[in-house]
């Protein structure tokens, strides 16, 4: 299984930071970097700046939102940073959630998962060089065409998704999908979603990359650890729409992320993060001291059907605790 690392979802110092991290991941061993694009640094130019700086990690987007930038220019934002990048680049995508789309961009959450097929069917368009023409049930396009030399190779295409429908189309049309949020055994059942879909498809899942974003922290002060880990579900879950508690509803504890959404909403913070027991905690992610976690992403590792594995971070750690899990769970 490979490596990859989440650069960190929460607020950072600078696009140098975010740099710095790329760099120490390449120095690492690491496979990929992904970046996600929320309310920070937008994953275009920070990208492009990580892929000036390294020479050899992978860089991808997990994820951008099929709302904010049309299917064309999203093509045309791949393109560029393949060529920027060396070949190294790979798109994750999806529709992210109403709190999201709605809330920051004013934009109608409407048919998410027809929306997610059509971009990916467009952007393949866009980055084989053809001139699209593409009647959809949202899009009707005609007559755009990349005036540079299409990117060889072409980026793949990964799907994010949470739920059963969501991870199938991933399985039906996309090259890959991206996972989080996820016991072992929920794994389980969303990858024969997955492989679902591809028989749909009519593909071999072989061909589909699952790339699963682990949430980790890996410090000596295994406390501290688990406190920043607590925090950055309990905010998921009562602050980020309803997808991450219905998730953990379809893996069995339904109870407690109602109780912490609930908890979240009324503004106690400490009985949000109280909620979640330390099963739960475990289930999900490797968390606590550097040899515990070491342990736990072996565990990890040995799940059939993953084939990378993404380090990410709690929202609250800083550059210092950050750097420190980077290293604890490095490639050997």
């Amino acid at each position: 299984m490979d490596r990859d690392v989440f650069l960190p979802v929460a607020a950072q110092p600078s696009v140098e930071t975010l740099v710095e991290y790329a760099v120490l991941a390449e120095e690492l061993g690491y496979d990929r970097a992904w970046l996600p694009e929320t309310w920070g640094r937008d994953a275009v130019t920070a990208l492009t700046t990580i892929a000036e700086h390294t020479d050899e990690i992978g860089i991808g987007t997990s994820i951008v939102n099929v709302y904010s930038r049309s299917p064309t220019l999203l093509g045309q934002t791949a393109a560029t940073l393949q060529e920027v990048a060396d070949g190294r680049f790979r798109m994750g995508l999806g529709p992210s959630g109403p709190a999201v789309i709605e809330g920051w961009h004013g934009i109608e959450y409407d048919r998410p998962l027809r929306r997610t097929r059509e971009y990916v069917e467009i952007l393949r368009l866009v980055l084989a060089g053809e001139r699209v023409e593409y009647d959809g049930d949202i899009f009707q396009l005609s007559g755009f065409r990349l005036r540079c030399e299409p990117p060889e190779p072409a980026p793949r295409i990964d799907a994010a998704g949470m739920g059963p429908t969501s991870v199938e189309l991933a399985g039906r049309f996309a090259d890959g999908w991206h996972a989080l949020m996820l016991t072992r055994e929920g794994l389980r059942d969303r990858l024969e979603d997955l492989r679902r879909g591809a028989d749909l498809g009519e593909r071999d899942p072989g061909d589909l990359r699952v790339t699963l974003s682990l949430p980790c922290c890996a410090l000596e002060d295994r406390e501290r650890a688990r406190r920043l880990a607590r925090n950055h579900l309990a905010f998921y879950v009562g602050a980020m729409g309803t997808f991450y508690r219905e998730s953990l509803a379809r893996q069995g504890y339904e109870d407690e992320a109602t109780t912490t959404a609930s908890e979240w909403a009324n503004g106690d913070r400490e009985a949000a993060m109280d909620a979640i027991s330390d099963e739960l905690l475990d289930a999900l992610g490797p968390t606590g001291t550097p040899a515990e976690c070491r342990e736990a992403m072996d565990e990890w590792a040995a799940v059939d059907g993953v084939d990378a594995a993404s380090v990410s971070f709690p929202r609250g750690a800083d550059p210092d605790e950050i750097r420190a899990t980077m290293r604890a769970l490095a490639p050997e």
